[in-house]
């Protein structure tokens, strides 16, 4: 492993170094040689160590190697003269800025780049502070009590973004303002312009200042876009700073200022996000934080710089035309959905969105909470498709999972209520549990009587019970999945039943459980008395053998006890012995003869309860335990009365025919003792385990039977 492990390094840092070599080619830097030389072994030793963490941190791509690449580079270039670091630095920031205005066509824009996505936005509010209030830079927050600055943002905006913007600006949660989206007209994820409009002109009445508005082009959960267009014309009528935050569109280009997150679109690693803005006053920008003040601080676009370079612009468009292309319309129908409570519907789409995730990984879905839908399964390539490399092949993989889960989930929604009825049918030892937050057909508790126990008691035979009754159900050859359930939910000691396709018989699953729980107490109650059966038993099998004894000795005589009288006795005069063996039952509890053990030569034994089956139906070849036969249930179920009702009537045909005896034939005095008593045990077993009360009763009958007439009943 070490030599697979080294021969990986060495293929990284033959890579890593021709991207370094492409690297300082693009900076023009005559110290790139010695530059590259120190890094290589630096990096080395980093990668050795990464190595044995993951191997998959160094599967980024040569796009994601020029990133890595830049984040080391900036500390190299860090320590040149200040004069050589200006000069560079001036060039990184000036290129990229305008090659991300050019790409997202934001005419005559600045940049500023910033670790955590939200700090543009805080810089931004800082500026328009400035601008909007004269005397902000001299007195500070004392001019903001005159005219309280107020920031409106959209109900569907990120949660969390406006309170820590004014926590950052020290503003309190009265100047924000939160706009509801649209509830009669339009989208439910869009800010009401009118109610926007009603709003701003309540706050100036009020003596406030209208400052900023936070749009969406594209929400966080479900990716919709305000409208911009109404919102810009609004700004300008009011002079509000319209900020966009999400995707960019089109129109997003006319906003004051918006936020981008390049390298989550471009698979880019450790790329700080980028807020594009419009000001004509630079000393503004610099007071606000919009524009850095020392050289080092421009390094910060460095990353994105190298690789936009690596990439060119071809490139970078050719990533987003990829991603839309993702989300292209796919043949396929997922209609037939049923509806259902709320809460049941965010745990199947929940369950819905963590199964895609496993069933195909590559396709970047994942479960989002909406405030009006609920969850939802999320499919944003935009923000995924590149990181994970998503592909055509991927999203129709995703579609095929999609149209086969979906109707299981179906099926599984429309049954649950006759689930529930079915459950309740076995009240009170079957009980079912309302666990809204369980994906699947329901949750049931086996609950036995358990008059005179105590709490302590109980609560330890319900986990003991149920316990085993999940695993029986567990071992039953069927594809629905039972479970304990331990993370839904806080009931316990139940048995959870998964997804079920449309042809399950919820009927047979509920008696299933119900019988196989209440095999589970009798069998234990069994044991519970077993020590005391057993204790009696052996009590009642000493008095009885004792009897044996007795009569053993009055029946043969002193003389025959004796050791060596006896044996002469019995040589001259041998005696039969009546005495018979006993067997203890454990499951009737009771001491039984041995003689119907020798004289068929088998273990007898009686039909009991627990052996009686539980269900009458039979399946068919193929056919699965607790699926139904489909279409031609009825047919089959007609059939199969058939079949019993002609068994019947061939049993009684035999029964009758064997009452009525031909003449004795010379063969059958002639047959064997062995073979007859071969053939009448196999008669005397077959009627034993059906009708034990007849088996003395017709034996002397049957050993008058010829012998073919016996091997032919004997056979059935």
């Amino acid at each position: 492993s070490s030599h697979t492990s080294s021969m990986m390094v060495d293929s990284t840092l033959t890579q890593v170094g021709k991207n370094l070599n492409e690297a300082m080619r693009i900076l023009g830097d005559g110290q790139g040689e010695q530059i590259r030389h120190e890094w290589i072994l630096s990096l080395k030793c980093v990668i050795m160590l990464l190595f044995g963490v993951s191997s998959r941190l160094l599967n980024v791509g040569e796009q994601g190697h020029m990133a890595l690449l830049g984040h080391s580079l900036a500390a190299y270039i860090s320590v040149l003269d200040r004069e050589r670091l200006r000069k560079l630095t001036t060039r990184i920031l000036s290129d990229t800025t305008m090659w991300l205005c050019r790409l997202f066509r934001y005419e005559n824009g600045s940049a500023c780049f910033h670790d955590d996505d939200r700090d543009g936005l805080i810089k931004v509010c800082r500026l328009v502070i400035n601008a909007r209030y004269q005397e902000y830079a001299s007195e500070g927050y004392t001019v903001l009590s005159s005219k309280q600055p107020i920031i409106y943002q959209s109900a569907s905006c990120r949660p969390g973004l406006a309170q820590h913007l004014c926590t950052q600006l020290g503003l309190p949660l009265s100047s924000l303002c939160t706009v509801p989206c649209n509830t009669v007209f339009g989208s439910q994820h869009q800010m009401d312009v009118a109610l926007l409009e009603k709003l701003i002109k309540e706050d100036k009445e009020a003596g406030k200042l209208p400052l900023l508005l936070i749009a969406n082009a594209g929400t966080p959960g479900a990716g919709h876009t305000d409208k911009l267009g109404r919102l810009r014309d609004l700004c300008d009528q009011y002079s509000l700073w319209l900020h966009v935050e999400g995707w960019v569109t089109s129109a997003a280009t006319r906003s004051d200022s918006m936020t981008l997150t390049p390298g989550q679109w471009l698979g880019l690693p450790a790329v700080t996000a980028v807020t594009l803005y419009r000001h004509e006053d630079p000393a503004l920008s610099l007071a606000a934080g919009l524009t850095p003040s020392q050289p080092v601080d421009k390094l910060r676009a460095l990353p994105l710089w190298l690789s936009l370079q690596h990439l060119g612009h071809s490139g970078v468009v050719q990533k987003f035309r990829h991603a839309t292309s993702l989300v292209t319309s796919r043949e396929g129908s997922v209609e037939g959905f049923c509806a259902g409570e709320k809460e049941v519907l965010d745990a199947f789409n929940r369950w819905l969105g963590e199964q895609l995730a496993q069933l195909v990984p590559t396709s970047g879905v994942d479960v989002v909470e909406l405030e009006e839908e609920g969850t939802c399964v999320r499919f944003s390539p935009l923000v995924t498709a590149a990181v994970l490399g998503t592909q055509q092949e991927d999203v129709e993989d995703l579609v095929v999972k999609l149209m086969e889960v979906v109707p299981v989930m179906n099926s599984t929604l429309c049954l649950i209520q006759d689930f529930r009825e079915q459950t309740h049918r076995h009240s009170p030892s079957l009980r079912y549990i309302e666990e809204h937050s369980w994906p699947g057909l329901g949750a049931v508790r086996y609950e036995p009587q358990a008059d005179g126990m105590d709490e302590i008691r109980r609560k330890q035979e319900l986990e003991k019970i149920n316990t085993e009754l999940l695993k029986k159900l567990q071992e039953l050859d069927t594809d629905i999945i039972f479970s304990s359930g331990s993370d839904f939910g806080t009931e316990e000691d139940c048995i959870f039943v998964g997804m079920v396709t449309e042809d399950v018989d919820v009927c047979e699953l509920v008696d299933t459980i119900a019988a196989l729980g209440r095999d589970i107490v009798e069998s234990g109650r069994l044991l519970e008395n077993m020590t005391e059966v057993v204790r009696k038993g052996i009590l009642e099998a000493e008095l009885q053998l004792q009897k044996a004894n007795e009569e053993k000795l009055i029946e043969e005589g002193m003389l025959r006890q004796l050791p060596l009288v006896g044996s002469v006795l019995n040589w001259f005069s041998p005696v039969q012995s009546s005495i018979k063996g006993r067997t203890f039952n454990l499951a009737a509890g009771s001491l039984d003869s041995t003689e119907v053990t020798y004289s068929t030569k088998a273990q007898a034994g009686k039909l009991s309860l627990q052996d009686a089956p539980t269900s009458s139906s039979k399946r068919l070849p193929g056919q699965r335990l607790f699926q139904r036969s489909g279409a031609g249930s009825d047919s089959i179920s007609e059939t199969s009365s058939i079949g019993q009702a002609e068994e019947t009537t061939m049993e009684r045909s035999i029964t009758e025919s064997s009452s009525i005896q031909p003449p004795i034939s010379p063969a059958a005095l002639e047959t064997p003792s062995d073979t007859a008593g071969d053939v009448i045990t196999e008669k005397i077993q077959g009627s034993f385990e059906q009708v034990p009360s007849q088996v003395e009763a017709e034996e002397p009958t049957k050993e008058m039977q010829p012998e073919g007439q016996e091997v032919k009943q004997s056979s059935r």
